[in-house]
């Protein structure tokens, strides 16, 4: 049986990806933020209301990750609408909701 080879550079590199993204979901905030919109689009009102996170924090904290990639939004007159655009964060607030918030 022929032992599996990997390619260093790359495994290197997606460990890098791996540690930005669990950076990003080390903010209880940024984390809160994901576990609503893990649920679907949700409005900037909406998310204030839902986790009581005062608007300054709350535009900080979704600037980073629409920075780091993680949501996109969309406007619709004066409201602005977050969503998930990362499978990987997706895939990662799946499996901490189902051993953190599924008990």
């Amino acid at each position: 049986m022929k032992k599996k080879t990997f390619d260093l550079a790359s495994m290197h590199q997606s460990a890098e990806q791996a540690c930005r993204l669990m950076k990003v979901l080390s903010n209880s905030d940024r984390l809160m933020l994901l576990c609503q919109l893990t649920e679907g689009e949700k409005c900037v009102s909406e998310l204030e209301a839902l986790l009581g996170i005062v608007q300054p924090t709350l535009s900080q904290q979704l600037g980073v990750l629409r920075n780091e990639g993680l949501v996109n939004t969309r406007r619709e007159g004066k409201n602005i609408y977050y969503q998930i655009s990362s499978p990987e964060a997706l895939a990662v607030m799946h499996v901490l909701y189902a051993n953190f918030c599924n008990a």
